[in-house]
């Protein structure tokens, strides 16, 4: 029973970090981590392909081992928050409600700046 909950929240954490691919108040990559965390202890089947994808593979295990995150993930996410950002600022329907949001992300924004950087390879090349 304890698997097939970790398993089904593995699986619902994968579908809303898709969805959230598409939507920009929500989040993708705190959903695809939870993800593989809980399919780590439910899908063995699931842990193998996202630790083999190509796009969430590599973020997956660097997390996974050094609690890093890459500097084009950290400027995509900072980017994407800061769109949230003036997207909040113009509609939400009180000031303090995009004021809590934007502090949110900000304090989002610096925790995720404060993370390492992956390790680079010795056979990797830094542009």
């Amino acid at each position: 029973m304890t698997r097939w909950l970790w398993a089904l929240l593995a699986w619902v954490s994968l579908a809303l970090g898709i969805i959230g691919a598409f939507l920009p108040v929500m989040p993708t990559v705190p959903f695809v981590l939870l993800s593989a965390f809980a399919a780590t202890r439910g899908s063995d089947r699931l842990r193998g392909w996202l630790v083999s994808h190509p796009k969430f593979g590599r973020a997956i295990l660097e997390w996974e081992r050094d609690g890093a995150v890459s500097r084009q993930a950290k400027w995509l996410a900072t980017g994407m928050m800061a769109l949230s950002s003036i997207s909040m600022a113009i509609f939400a329907p009180r000031g303090w409600m995009a004021a809590v949001g934007i502090g949110v992300m900000a304090l989002v924004t610096l925790w995720l700046w404060r993370r390492p950087e992956p390790r680079q390879s010795p056979g990797r090349r830094v542009h």
